[in-house]
């Protein structure tokens, strides 16, 4: 019988993580990232204004001004064995990829995380006004409305109505809110959007003054429109949510990822590796000004239907 070759490629197909290039878009917090709380004291009402004033001597007021804080939080990846055997006998360097996965799964699960702190209980939040499309949440059912370009015009208004820079307004969206907010554009709409990326940076397009990024998932809600973390019971009435924001309204707080290397251990017989990253972030204005959520409406079913 003929002997058959086999062939062991050198390289490992690795896993894919998110771009997670948005979060340079907001004010760094790091140099605070080895302190528990991130104290964010924000100025309270400002003074009435009189005019030809002739009431004197005028009323004197306090301002009381607002303490917003965050927690820094560790995030660790759970330790992983690399059996003597693997670092021998593999065509491959089982430890090198080993490492490059568990620093990119740790930055995309602090990313994930960032983006719920930028988020603030009672944000103000923008539905949805389009077609109707397919839910695409994982078990989520039914019909949702589509993203168009109807939600960036009311983003912005709501924006201009805060007073909020017109310099420094981004969108985060998932790649089927993305695709659906392109198709409610004209060609001629869709050309000058593009224009606007920037691909080095992660911008992938701009209209009525946001930049926008684009991530596999974002955030979903209830039918509500209130946020549910991603780990929490999935429901068929699940939708998917973006996020508009300015770039002076939420932080980031970013450390290094720590290697905990472990080699040669005599009791598992091989080498152990994990990381630890210190990471937080917060919507950083007491009154939630600036930031906003893009949440897929629910196609209600027709009377007839």
């Amino acid at each position: 019988m003929a002997l058959q070759v086999q062939i062991w490629i050198k390289s490992i197909i690795e896993n894919l993580f998110a771009d997670n290039s948005f979060a340079s878009k907001s004010v760094d917090h790091s140099e605070f990232v080895n302190e528990k709380t991130v104290h964010v004291p924000n100025a309270g009402a400002a003074p009435s204004v009189v005019k030809n004033r002739t009431t004197f001597p005028a009323a004197v007021t306090t301002r009381e001004d607002v303490d917003l804080s965050y927690d820094i939080d560790e995030f660790s990846v759970d330790p992983i064995r690399i059996p003597n055997a693997d670092k021998v006998e593999l065509s491959y360097n089982k430890r090198e990829s080993i490492i490059r996965g568990s620093r990119n799964k740790l930055a995309d699960d602090i990313h994930a995380s960032l983006i719920y702190s930028w988020i603030p209980s009672g944000v103000n939040t923008i539905f949805t006004e389009g077609a109707a499309v397919t839910a695409h949440i994982a078990s989520a059912t039914g019909n949702r409305k589509s993203m168009t370009k109807a939600s960036v015009e009311a983003a912005q208004l709501l924006f201009d109505s805060q007073n909020i820079p017109q310099t420094g307004r981004y969108m985060l969206l998932d790649a089927y809110m993305y695709n659906q907010l392109k198709n409610s554009m004209t060609n001629n709409e869709v050309v000058a959007f593009l224009a606007g990326a920037d691909p080095e940076k992660g911008v992938i397009g701009e209209y009525a003054g946001f930049r926008f990024y684009k991530r596999g998932q974002v955030a979903k809600t209830t039918k509500a429109g209130v946020l549910k973390e991603w780990s929490a019971a999935a429901d068929a009435t699940d939708s998917a949510a973006g996020i508009a924001w300015q770039e002076d309204c939420v932080s980031r707080a970013l450390g290094a990822s720590i290697l905990f290397d472990d080699e040669g251990n005599p009791l598992y017989y091989g080498d152990i590796i994990s990381f630890l990253q210190r990471a937080g972030g917060s919507y950083i204005r007491s009154d939630k000004k600036g930031v906003a959520l893009i949440c897929q409406a629910t196609e209600e079913p027709s009377a007839g239907g």
